[in-house]
């Protein structure tokens, strides 16, 4: 797969961050950055992966209802004396 450059601004503060975190690891600015990115991007998906599959999990009929979760949770709460 070909490399494709991507231009991002940024303030200051944020871009002295990332170059005193590049040396600290000697790595260059650009590591960090698609380091960061990935990181976040495969995090972002996983998400919205795990959102859409209970979406779709709801649609089909399973799932428990809010008053029952609400209800377990007071029991629980109740049990060990604590409030929410």
């Amino acid at each position: 797969m070909a490399d494709t450059s991507i231009t991002v601004r940024t303030d200051s503060e944020l871009a002295a961050k990332v170059a005193a975190l590049a040396a600290a690891m000697d790595r260059s600015r650009n590591w960090v950055i698609e380091a960061a990115l990935r990181d976040y991007v495969e995090q972002q998906a996983w998400q919205i992966e795990g959102i859409q599959d209970a979406m779709a999990s709801l649609d089909q009929g399973e799932g428990i209802p809010h008053e029952e979760v609400m209800d377990e949770m007071d029991a629980l709460f109740a049990e060990h004396g604590t409030q929410p």
